[in-house]
């Protein structure tokens, strides 16, 4: 079995310039919880999922440092912080480095394997000119293993 018998194939993308509001606003719609990000061709550039988001979004404790000692300085208050950073654009928190793909020939054990070595709740499926042509999720692919599961048992 391949990724292209179970993967989705609708999938939603954003841009580097895309705004972190504009992402919540797809994740909300669609409810979904991650996209990949492309270039104006389609080819992939990185991912962004609602993991990067919540940490961006997260108050951050100030750290100050003088000769003697180091002490924590307020934290701002989180609709400050949410309401500064909505418009950032998702360029400066997207996963960009080390990116995992599959590809629609790869096998399910391909998909298993990389979705289980690296703790990965989707990847996205790019075809040999990197363009992403599909997006699959742990979801997806236990939906897959459930249905091959009861048409094995049906056929028995």
């Amino acid at each position: 079995m391949q990724v292209r018998d179970f993967m989705i194939y609708d999938v939603y993308t954003v841009t580097p310039s895309t705004s972190v509001k504009e992402v919540l606003g797809i994740f909300e719609k669609n409810e979904i919880g991650g996209v990949p990000v492309v270039d104006k061709m389609g080819n992939l550039v990185g991912i962004v999922t609602d993991g990067d988001i919540v940490r961006f979004l997260s108050l951050q404790e100030k750290f100050y440092f003088t000769y003697s000692m180091a002490y924590i300085g307020d934290i701002e208050p989180i609709e400050k912080v949410i309401k500064q950073r909505m418009n950032t654009q998702i360029s400066e928190i997207m996963v960009k480095k080390h990116l995992k793909t599959l590809s629609p020939d790869d096998t399910l054990e391909c998909a298993l394997s990389l979705l289980s070595k690296h703790r990965f709740k989707k990847l996205p499926v790019v075809n040999g000119a990197g363009r992403v042509v599909g997006i699959i999720s742990r979801g997806d692919v236990i939906k897959r293993l459930a249905k091959m599961t009861t048409e094995q048992i049906t056929i028995s």
